[in-house]
C-alpha cells in the first residue's frame, strides 16, 4: 500500500475542509491544551503548514487526552478521554480517507450476511425483525429439546 498517496488524500484541502466542518459540527469539549472548536479556524490558518509538514515527516505527537468524569445514573462515574480539538482534527480527516477503504476490504460485494444475524443489506428494523425471529426459533427448538426429555 503505497502510504504517501494515502497521505496526500489525507492532506487534500477537499478532505481537510471537509474535516473542519464536521469537527465544527460535532462541537465537543476542550482537550488539555483549552483550545475551544471555535477556536479551530484561526489556528489551522495559523498552525496548518506546520501541522501537515510534520504528519508527512511522520513527527507529530498527539497531545494526552484531558480525562473527565462522567457520573452514570445508576452510580458510579464513567470515564472519559477527551482530546484535543486539533487531534480530533487530524483523526478525522485520516477516518475519513481509511473508512471507505476498510468497509470495501472488510465487506465483499457477495457477502450480504454474517453469523447471528447480522445482514449488512437491510435497513435497521428489517435487522431487528430478522434477529429477533432467528432468536424465537432457536429458543423454540432449545425448548423443545428440554421439554422432551425421554426417562
Amino acid at each position: 500500500m503505497d502510504t504517501s498517496s494515502l497521505m496526500e488524500q489525507i492532506l487534500s484541502g477537499d478532505n481537510l475542509n471537509k474535516t473542519y466542518l464536521q469537527v465544527v459540527r460535532n462541537k465537543g469539549a476542550e482537550g488539555v491544551d483549552g483550545m475551544k472548536y471555535t477556536e479551530l479556524q484561526e489556528h489551522l490558518e495559523k498552525n496548518g503548514e506546520n501541522i501537515k509538514d510534520q504528519l508527512r515527516s511522520r513527527k507529530y505527537k498527539p497531545q494526552p487526552v484531558r480525562r473527565v468524569e462522567i457520573p452514570k445514573p445508576e452510580g458510579g462515574v464513567r470515564n472519559l478521554g477527551v482530546p484535543t480539538v486539533t487531534d480530533r482534527f487530524i483523526q478525522q480527516a485520516i477516518a475519513q480517507v481509511l473508512t471507505p477503504i476498510y468497509e470495501e476490504q472488510f465487506r465483499p460485494s457477495g457477502l450480504k450476511y454474517l453469523g447471528f444475524g447480522f445482514c449488512f443489506d437491510t435497513r435497521a428494523h428489517q435487522f431487528k425483525a430478522k434477529s429477533h425471529a432467528k432468536s424465537v426459533v432457536k429458543f423454540k427448538r432449545r425448548m423443545k429439546v428440554l421439554t422432551c426429555r425421554r426417562d
